[in-house]
């Protein structure tokens, strides 16, 4: 399994890059993995500013449908086009083509942000 160390992590699954004033933000490597098949990707706050914790959309499997929660307040900027028809990239490559959203920021409030380290302690990886 997968926990780039450059990346910040949540306890409900999802990771952080951050580049300049925009944070690429997915799931982890272990979500998609216990989520199995990803088939739809759904979110619609594009262009919305959401607060740390609000939930952003939804990710749906064969088995499961699970809520998408935004790792830092900002602005939805951009949705991955790509999972609209290809939702398996999500599976495929989590921490790269598979990436969820893009989020403005000014300042990123890292309280409650997970290190690698501190992730895979919480997942007992």
């Amino acid at each position: 399994m997968n926990f780039p160390a450059e990346l910040k992590y949540t306890k409900e699954h999802e990771w952080i890059r951050v580049e300049g004033n925009v944070a690429y933000v997915g799931i982890t490597d272990y979500a998609q993995s216990e989520l199995g098949e990803i088939v739809y990707v759904d979110i619609t706050t594009e262009g919305e500013t959401l607060e740390k914790e609000e939930v952003f959309g939804t990710i749906e499997a064969v088995k499961t449908v699970s809520d998408l929660f935004m790792p830092i307040g900002g602005e939805v900027l951009e949705v991955n086009a790509d999972l609209e028809d290809q939702p398996e990239l999500v599976n495929e490559d989590p921490y790269g083509k598979g990436w969820l959203i893009k989020v403005g920021v000014s300042e990123v409030d890292s309280e409650g942000l997970l290190s690698a380290e501190e992730y895979q302690n919480l997942i007992g990886k």
